[in-house]
């Protein structure tokens, strides 16, 4: 089965948090969680993520940009990543002090 244009940008996403060491997982709301929820979540140097990722042109809905400005505001770090962007995931993790 061919992996839709997202799948490959989560997919190289994911390469590049394996390469960092950072823990992270796929949320899975199943009806039961919140809306709006990123992609992919996870932890690096003491300090939380959210990556919400698009393929194209595609922007974050109402729900999933909330979700981020929420990550924001409370001090993480939330980004929109694209297949033309994943080289920010690198740039913005790295640049975090350990206990941010």
């Amino acid at each position: 089965m061919a992996m839709t244009p997202e799948a490959k940008v989560k997919k190289k996403v994911s390469i590049v948090l394996k390469n960092l060491g950072a823990y992270y997982f796929y949320p899975v709301t199943g009806g039961y969680g919140t809306s709006g929820v990123p992609d992919i979540v996870g932890c690096y140097r003491g300090s939380f993520f959210g990556i919400e990722c698009k393929a194209g042109k595609n922007k974050p809905t109402p729900l999933q940009q909330l979700a981020l400005d929420n990550i924001s505001k409370q001090g993480g770090i939330a980004l929109v990543i694209r297949e033309d962007n994943i080289s920010e995931v690198v740039e913005e993790l790295t640049s975090i002090q350990f206990g941010r």
